[in-house]
């Protein structure tokens, strides 16, 4: 009857480990980013992980979400440059292209990261030598947007 406690406990504490554990990896979906910062996020993340998918369905709709939270935010969270480059990377007419667009765009959304503390466990920054670029993402698990599935785990978190 003891031995059954005990695994019923350590039962427990198995489920409550890999409930934080996968809570911890869905965690963007709980951001308190201020808008318009949380909505250009996400929209961010949704391109990243496109690219990731050697795909660039949606990628120009996503970016423009990206340019005209921008060019409406009132707080001027982000610089006005920031809707140009999100602006480039709507405009791409292939994979190549986007992905060179998405870097600038990478570059300002870890800046902003970076500048205000922001969403530490629920976004993370990072980086691909062979890119020479990073970006953000959304869980722990490489999903590298520049390489894509040739080389989907291709790089190194940053924090």
């Amino acid at each position: 009857m003891k031995l059954s406690k005990i695994s019923r406990g350590v039962f427990l504490l198995s489920l409550l480990f890999c409930f934080g554990a996968c809570s911890a990896e869905n965690k963007s979906d709980e951001s308190n980013l201020p808008e318009p910062a949380k909505s250009i996020f996400s929209h961010y993340v949704k391109i990243q992980t496109e690219l990731s998918k050697d795909s660039i369905k949606g990628v120009d709709e996503h970016a423009n979400e990206i340019a005209a939270a921008i060019k409406t935010d009132s707080k001027k969270s982000f610089p006005p440059e920031v809707a140009k480059q999100a602006a480039d990377v709507a405009q791409a007419k292939d994979i190549k292209a986007a992905r060179e667009a998405f870097k600038p765009l990478s570059e300002s959304v870890i800046k902003y990261l970076a500048a205000n503390k922001a969403e530490k466990g629920n976004y993370y920054e990072a980086y691909c030598p062979m890119a020479k670029a990073g970006w953000v993402q959304a869980g722990r698990a490489i999903k590298n947007p520049y390489m894509g599935k040739s080389m989907l785990s291709c790089g190194e978190l940053k924090n």
